[in-house]
């Protein structure tokens, strides 16, 4: 049996009882055996800043670069604010992307999941997707996920209430390791 394919995990809200950071937790939990999953957290990651970047990158973005780096694949939780992704994921994403010809994104694999409003994220993963093919990452196409009214489909402390959207979850995770080593 080969290794299994070390995926990075993150997801770009800092709510502490954010849904797509629940969403995460669910993917370990859920994950076929060919899949391990690294949850990331973006919080400490700093407001990018051309000056900074010249001062020496920040430790917490080299961490988040060094992370990606060793990573197979990404799986990325978009919350939707303002009909986009989060700033906090897009200035992580900037981040990782620097210099320009340093950046630890080309080639990776991508999986795009979500949860919120009443959309389930349709808009911030099509924007994240706008974004992946920009910096030469292979989002997934199909299957996807976008819970809508999260609220009704997490109990308070993160936990799944509703079994079909597990098994949905289980499909796209199978078919993302299917996607990831295509590239592996």
């Amino acid at each position: 049996m080969s290794a299994p394919i070390h995926v990075l995990a993150f997801s770009g809200s800092l709510r502490k009882n954010s849904y797509n950071t629940a969403l995460l937790h669910l993917a370990r939990e859920l994950k076929p055996d060919d899949l391990e999953i690294e949850i990331f957290d973006l919080a400490s990651i700093p407001l990018y800043n051309g000056d900074l970047e010249a001062e020496g990158v920040p430790q917490p973005v080299t961490e988040f670069k060094e992370r990606i780096r060793i990573a197979d694949a990404l799986l990325i939780a978009t919350p939707e604010y303002n009909y986009s992704v989060s700033g906090v994921l897009k200035n992580a994403l900037d981040w990782a992307s620097r210099p320009y010809n340093d950046t630890t994104l080309s080639d990776k694999p991508v999986g795009i999941i979500g949860a919120g409003g009443m959309k389930g994220t349709v808009r911030a993963q099509a924007h994240l997707r706008y974004i992946c093919l920009e910096l030469g990452l292979h989002p997934m196409g199909k299957p996807e996920i976008m819970i809508e009214r999260p609220w009704e489909k997490f109990d308070a402390t993160g936990k799944l209430l509703d079994e079909s959207i597990a098994d949905q979850f289980r499909a796209f995770l199978v078919e993302f390791s299917r996607w990831s080593l295509r590239f592996k």
